[in-house]
């Protein structure tokens, strides 16, 4: 059997055979070749027969393994850095050209800071925090530290103050298609913008960011946060996820002594990156001991 007329577009590519197809490839066949990072159009094409499959199979997964042996090789030949790494540059860059300030700080925080987020015992998000001990936790979300962070500026600097944070964040989620325990979060806020202002500043924000993200097929819809209420969702074209954002004054805002009217943003930089490249799953570009640089590194 010939590689063009399997795939005459290469491993991204899917040809129809005809009607009254009922074969697919096996299940540890669909996991070995979405490990691969193979669309999921092929993953998910059918066949004739067996014969047809298991030929198919062995051409495809061998194109992936070459594909990802040279990936790995420019990797580490070439540009030597990952692209979360890579995105975390750019956009750290993109918002200090626009007036941000960049700031670091700690993953573990207390309880006291998540009960201000309205996250205690009777919130589900709750039962999905990492506990260190009953007063101390890894960080869900930026946004304590934020708050805190930003409070104690503006008791010395005026409005307006633009301030974002890179970092890890955990959660005990169900490890899914979009889904990891821990993520990298951007976080940017703009304390100080006008009331009249905040869903304009809230669409340019978030153009300056995908626009370094690479990503332009977007749309901003209302959503109702468990945390900050209704606020707008940047989601992509076939329905992900991108970012969540936040408007003030705000009832969390009185517990960090907060009265400016506000504007924020947080970004999941492994799921951008996911949508980007295409891929069906988040993990090829998390922090992993699998995957580096959306190469799976169990290549022969």
């Amino acid at each position: 059997m010939e590689t063009d007329k399997i795939f005459p577009d290469g491993i991204y590519g899917c040809q129809k055979i005809g009607d009254g197809m009922s074969i697919e490839f096996t299940e540890t066949q669909k996991n070995r070749l979405t490990e691969l990072g193979v669309k999921k159009e092929t993953v998910f094409r059918m066949f004739e027969t067996v014969i047809e499959r298991e030929q198919t199979y062995k051409i495809v997964e061998k194109q992936a393994v070459v594909k990802n042996k040279a990936d790995l090789k420019y990797l580490l030949e070439q540009s030597r850095k990952p692209a979360l790494c890579r995105l975390q540059q750019e956009l750290a860059d993109a918002l200090c050209e626009k007036g941000f300030t960049q700031v670091t700080t700690p993953i573990i925080i207390s309880s006291r800071a998540l009960e201000k987020m309205t996250i205690d015992k009777n919130n589900p998000l709750h039962e999905q925090v990492f506990w260190l001990d009953p007063k101390t936790c890894l960080r869900p979300m930026l946004a304590p530290n934020l708050y805190e962070v930003s409070r104690k500026i503006l008791t010395s600097q005026k409005l307006p103050l633009r301030i974002f944070e890179i970092g890890s964040c955990f959660r005990k989620e169900s490890e899914g298609n979009s889904h990891l325990k821990e993520f990298t979060m951007l976080n940017l806020v703009e304390w100080g913008t006008p009331k009249e202002n905040r869903i304009d500043q809230l669409k340019q924000f978030a153009d300056l960011v995908l626009k370094a993200a690479q990503i332009d097929d977007y749309s901003l819809q209302e959503e109702d946060s468990v945390v900050y209420g209704v606020g707008l969702d940047v989601v992509s074209r076939d329905g992900l996820e991108l970012a969540s954002t936040a408007m003030g004054p705000h009832p969390l805002d009185d517990k960090w002594r907060i009265t400016c009217s506000w504007v924020g943003i947080g970004f999941g930089l492994e799921r951008l990156l996911m949508h980007r490249e295409k891929q069906s799953g988040i993990q090829r570009y998390s922090k992993s001991n699998v995957f580096l640089d959306g190469v799976c590194l169990k290549i022969k």
